[in-house]
């Protein structure tokens, strides 16, 4: 009997799609890992733009494009979301584009937790606020029942796991994140759920860090290095992906430079080799 060929989900990335064969294994969780501005909101936007792009494009049995793209704040404006996006690139049809793009508001769960006036976040009345803290639901809680109303084949954006972890006031919230996400790793995998996890290095814990990026399927770290004549190159590396990374290691295909404009989006330009 011949072996069926996995089916790959594509990042939209032009440059980086094709090192992928295609893209990467639907349900995957993703953890993008980044320094300040080193690429890995530029990466969600151009990935975003170009899967809602490609939806009705028929390719072939091999590869799942998304369905849906679900974008889920914690404390960010779906507003100031579309205009980032909008305003990061410049591709024909991009404000259509946009408006497909499905936004999960938790903000008003997360600044109760927080002192931040209500009137700054909340539009409801005192005593509908009142009784929605009276429910002790937590942001977690409201998170899964987001996800359990995706479908299946989706791509999913948590923006961003740096909000709630660093939320340490809160009783045992490390615990209940990391836990909340070794379940969203296993029922993404069952509805073929992809899920950028963005998360800003440096602000975590070392240890924190490294518990996250073991619990995700894959781990892109984006950073700043130093090149010569002291100018500064964004790079990106595939720190770990399971399932890919054997592919990648035997072609030394694990570190790339990275450019980024309004016109391309985020691309991967001159591979280099891992020495």
């Amino acid at each position: 009997m011949q072996e069926r060929t996995p089916q790959k989900m594509p990042t939209g990335i032009a440059s980086l799609d094709p090192i992928l064969d295609g893209g990467v294994p639907p349900g995957s969780l993703i953890l993008l890992l980044g320094d300040i501005g080193a690429g890995n909101y530029e990466f969600t936007y151009s990935s975003i733009v170009n899967t809602l792009n490609a939806m009705n494009e028929v390719v072939s049995d091999k590869i799942l494009v998304p369905g849906e793209v679900r974008y889920i704040t914690f404390t960010r404006l779906k507003e100031d979301v579309r205009q980032e996006i909008a305003g990061s690139l410049h591709v024909d049809g991009l404000s259509a584009l946009v408006e497909k793009i499905r936004f999960e508001d938790l903000s008003e769960l997360y600044f109760d937790n927080s002192v931040v006036p209500d009137e700054w976040y909340s539009h409801g009345d005192i005593i509908s606020r009142l009784q929605k803290r009276a429910s002790h639901e937590s942001i977690l809680l409201q998170l899964a029942n987001v996800i359990n109303g995706i479908p299946p084949g989706s791509l999913v954006v948590l923006d961003s796991i740096t909000d709630i972890a660093t939320q340490r006031t809160l009783p045992n919230i490390w615990h209940n994140l990391t836990g909340f996400l070794r379940g969203l790793q296993r029922i993404s995998k069952q509805r073929n759920i992809t899920t950028y996890l963005l998360l800003s290095r440096g602000i975590l814990d070392s240890s924190e860090e490294r518990e996250l990026a073991d619990i995700a399927d894959a781990v892109l770290l984006f950073k700043w290095e130093e090149t010569s004549g002291a100018r500064r190159q964004r790079v990106m590396y595939f720190e770990k992906f399971r399932g890919v990374m054997p592919h990648l290691e035997e072609r030394d295909l694990v570190k790339f430079a990275v450019r980024i404009s309004t016109t391309g989006g985020f691309e991967v330009s001159n591979i280099r080799v891992v020495i």
